[in-house]
């Protein structure tokens, strides 16, 4: 199974959210370059990061900041946030970014996530964050009547390569992971779905195993890594590394996605 290290960019800094408030932030780095070179030299092997000003205001904000990481390190990388139409997708993919993550418009343009899988073939996810079982959009600042489960469903049938499951309730909390709904998701569909959410420490993270066979392939991680709860290392060793080792840097990643 995956571990996968976060950065949230808020404002060009490093940051957590609790809950998805943004009035409820924190910030945990000034400088998140150096934080991308310090997660992969702990030996992660794919970084997310998420663009919380694009989330929030339909366009990506922190682009700059996006290529000085894809630019500083050698593992590939997948961003998410204000992506909400092709010529923005094929923006972030041009610059060295491996996959993009959708979310608002999987909602509002589902058609669109078909005709970009089919452009872009492994490279599309799709990031479902959720409250109470429902879809979370627009940074999740709006709450949709549609069920998680079943948009997950249609991710898969339009050609998504994975699914990003988000409880934003537990998001920031570290209260640990949503087991039961992660276990619908993963069950409910035919792609890998990565765990996102609530995660507080290494027994989170074992917890999560029982459900790697059930299709989910990796977990990522925020706030306990920034305050230590969990340590990236000894997470690789203890439930990775996943899908993404030994994968040479030079090679096209999308084979594996």
């Amino acid at each position: 199974m995956d571990v996968i290290p976060a950065i949230d960019l808020l404002n060009g800094q490093c940051v957590r959210l609790y809950q998805g408030d943004y009035d409820r932030s924190q910030v945990f780095a000034e400088d998140p370059v150096t934080m991308a070179r310090t997660w992969a030299e702990q030996g992660a092997q794919l970084l997310h990061l998420v663009d919380l000003d694009g989330a929030k205001t339909g366009e990506p904000v922190n682009l700059p900041a996006i290529a000085q990481i894809v630019e500083a390190i050698d593992i590939p990388v997948q961003v998410g946030g204000g992506l909400r139409t092709g010529e923005r997708v094929a923006d972030l993919l041009g610059m060295g970014v491996q996959r993009a993550i959708l979310g608002t418009i999987a909602i509002e343009q589902p058609e669109l996530i078909g005709e970009l899988c089919q452009l872009y073939p492994g490279q599309i996810v799709v990031g479902i964050d959720a409250r109470e079982g429902k879809v979370a959009t627009r940074g999740w600042l709006e709450t949709s009547e549609v069920a998680a489960v079943t948009l997950g469903q249609q991710m898969a049938s339009r050609g998504a390569a994975a699914i990003i499951y988000t409880d934003i309730q537990r998001d920031g909390t570290l209260q640990g992971p949503n087991l039961p709904q992660l276990r619908e998701m993963a069950e409910a569909v035919t792609i890998p779905v990565i765990a996102s959410g609530g995660v507080s420490s290494m027994t989170d993270l074992l917890g999560l195993l029982a459900l790697e066979p059930m299709g989910v392939s990796g977990v990522i991680v925020g706030k306990a890594l920034y305050t230590h709860n969990v340590s990236l290392s000894e997470a690789i060793r203890a439930i990775g590394p996943g899908r993404w080792q030994d994968v040479p840097t030079d090679l096209d990643r999308s084979t594996f996605a």
